[in-house]
């Protein structure tokens, strides 16, 4: 009999993702600010291996500065997306795909490494709710002082807070407090998220990796769901991202962010 496919919860949100979140304003000034981080970070001819790629519009970013990167994803139908979306911008050549979920990759011992370099962006590691498994893994895959970057939602969102408060739904205003809890992706589909604060993941990747840097991403900026204040208070968010642009490199802003990112290095 055949095997069944098996069908990942984020497939269902495969065809929208970009347009409900990479496509919009905020999607994109939330995006660039990790572009900022990568572009020193990783240089061409590094070798990065990529977790949770979704549509793989950072690894179309990095292939197209002459890096090579294995996108890696939980869902066929996300790297289909990211396999399409490499051929349209003519990199295809430079971004290969392998399905695997994060809690294979501890036993996943044919990946081709070592790697230069580690990517996981907009909140992959939150589906993890111990990533210490993990971090070993990726110890074993990367080049000494090779480094890694994880953008992750953190545990506290003063914008998000406020703006559930205002409609009067303390449950949406707080749901970060619910570790583990189960989020809704695409209709009928949701998938459990954890929110760790900084220092729980810095500790958690430690021996292997120390920490270089914390970046706010959103410490101003209202999360991207919030993509009508563009429209409607477009002055507003004008001055919002200037003062992202130059404070978000406070570390302490990092804990009062939609999503902070961690520059770690990988300990010889």
């Amino acid at each position: 009999m055949a095997e069944r496919p098996h069908h990942h919860p984020f497939d269902a949100a495969a065809a929208s993702y970009d347009r409900d979140f990479t496509a919009t304003r905020l999607g994109r000034r939330y995006r660039e600010r990790v572009w900022a981080e990568l572009a020193t970070t990783f240089q061409t001819g590094d070798r990065v291996l990529e977790l949770g790629c979704g549509t793989g519009e950072d690894a179309v970013w990095l292939a197209r500065r002459g890096i090579r990167v294995l996108a890696t994803d939980s869902s066929e139908a996300m790297l289909d997306a990211a396999r399409r979306k490499a051929a349209a911008a003519g990199v295809g050549h430079l971004v290969a795909t392998r399905r695997i979920g994060l809690g294979a990759l501890e036993a996943a011992r044919d990946l081709d490494g070592p790697f230069d370099g580690v990517l996981s962006d907009f909140g992959a590691l939150n589906c993890v709710p111990d990533r210490r498994p993990l971090a070993g893994a990726i110890a074993r895959l990367v080049a000494p002082g090779g480094r890694m970057v994880v953008v992750m939602m953190g545990p506290f969102c003063p914008w998000e807070v406020a703006w559930h408060l205002l409609r009067g739904k303390p449950a949406a205003a707080f749901r970060r407090l619910r570790q583990g809890a189960e989020v809704s992706i695409a209709p009928g589909h949701a998938v459990r998220v954890w929110y760790p604060t900084p220092r729980r993941v810095s500790r958690e990747f430690a021996p292997g990796f120390r920490r270089l840097g914390l970046t706010a991403i959103g410490c101003f900026l209202p999360p991207p769901y919030l993509e009508h204040l563009e429209d409607t208070r477009p002055e507003m968010v004008r001055r919002l991202a200037a003062l992202e642009a130059r404070w978000h490199g406070v570390p302490q802003l990092g804990w009062l962010a939609d999503h902070f990112l961690l520059k770690l290095e990988r300990v010889p």
